[in-house]
């Protein structure tokens, strides 16, 4: 019984590699799978991006809607401004409406910001009792 050496090629099998048919079938692949991929990662980081601004601006606007009713200059300050230097781009607005009577108002505070060349905006609403002076 002869044998064969383990190098020598059997005809009609092949070892190992690729042919050039499959290398192309997978470059053809990877070109249609890659641009539908790179787009959903751009959508993914716009998206959070996004979120984090909102998420920022409902900070803000906690935080001076907080100061103002704590203040009271909700009655009588000022009713719109900016965060200064330490959160450019965000501005606030309030505004106070009888809630019942004139004994609660409700005050909303917004904060607005360009995002992707559209204006944005979050609202926080809270009651406060008005002080007779």
């Amino acid at each position: 019984m002869a044998t064969t050496p383990r190098n020598t090629i059997v005809k009609g099998r092949r070892h190992g590699g690729f042919t050039f048919a499959e290398l192309l079938a997978t470059v053809v692949l990877i070109g249609i799978i890659m641009p539908v991929a790179m787009r959903t990662i751009a959508l993914c980081t716009s998206l959070a991006g996004m979120s984090r601004k909102e998420t920022e601006a409902a900070s803000l606007a906690r935080t001076r809607l907080t100061e103002l009713v704590t203040s009271g200059d909700w009655q009588s300050g000022g009713r719109a401004g900016d965060f200064g230097s330490d959160w450019p781009g965000y501005r606030w607005t309030v505004e106070a409406s009888n809630w019942t009577g004139s004994v609660v108002s409700q005050i909303d505070l917004s904060v607005h910001w360009q995002s992707q060349g559209r204006d944005r905006s979050v609202t926080l609403s809270t009651l406060a009792y008005v002080e007779d002076e």
